[in-house]
């Protein structure tokens, strides 16, 4: 029986290399084996961590992202700024790689993929609220979740697109979407504090 901590290694290792490789040739057996090729991993030990196909591939590619860190620390700054940091880094650790971008999007949106795609995108939502400083275990906990996984999913479709010099548009959009988010939050305070209205 294989050792699960040591395929999920395995898996992050190969997830940057299946990336480039998906340029070409898409979330595919073949991404794979150029990937193992690329990295020096043995072929048949990367197409069997890779088994169950391209959403284990994205799945993976995630995982990956999710160790990108921003720069400095964040416990000075405020929540709206660690979110945008936070999101920010994921998406810097996949600049260059926008093509192989798209079409993960493509292949998370298949129907037969959205339940995964939704679990991906509230893991990340977590992560970056848990690294944030969230403590919350109320209902605030699943609303601040799936508002930031909502927001996460758009600004991958934009930053997928993104032209403009430094990504301008992606950050102007996650800036409007956080800002977003803080006016909502208040909102939300104000109908706890007077629950008359």
């Amino acid at each position: 029986m294989e050792d699960p901590a040591t395929l999920e290694a395995l898996r992050l290792q190969l997830a940057p290399a299946i990336a480039d490789a998906a340029v070409f040739d898409g979330w595919s057996k073949e991404a794979v084996l150029q990937a193992a090729d690329m990295t020096g991993v043995d072929r048949e030990l990367a197409a069997f961590a890779f088994r169950d196909g391209p959403m284990a591939m994205i799945t993976a590619w995630v995982h990956h992202m999710a160790q990108a860190e921003p720069a400095g620390t964040l416990k000075t700054l405020s929540i709206r700024e660690r979110i945008r940091r936070l999101v920010m880094a994921r998406l810097d650790a996949v600049a260059g790689r926008e093509e192989a971008l798209s079409r993960a999007l493509a292949i998370m949106a298949l129907p037969q993929n959205l339940a995964a795609s939704a679990k991906l995108g509230w893991r990340s939502a977590d992560a970056m609220w848990r690294l944030a400083g969230d403590t919350a275990t109320d209902y605030n906990h699943y609303t601040k979740r799936a508002i930031l996984a909502g927001i996460y999913a758009a600004t991958l479709n934009v930053f997928a697109r993104d032209k403009s010099e430094n990504k301008a548009e992606t950050r102007a959009f996650l800036d409007r979407r956080i800002e977003g988010i803080i006016r909502f939050e208040k909102t939300k305070a104000q109908f706890i504090r007077k629950p008359e209205e």
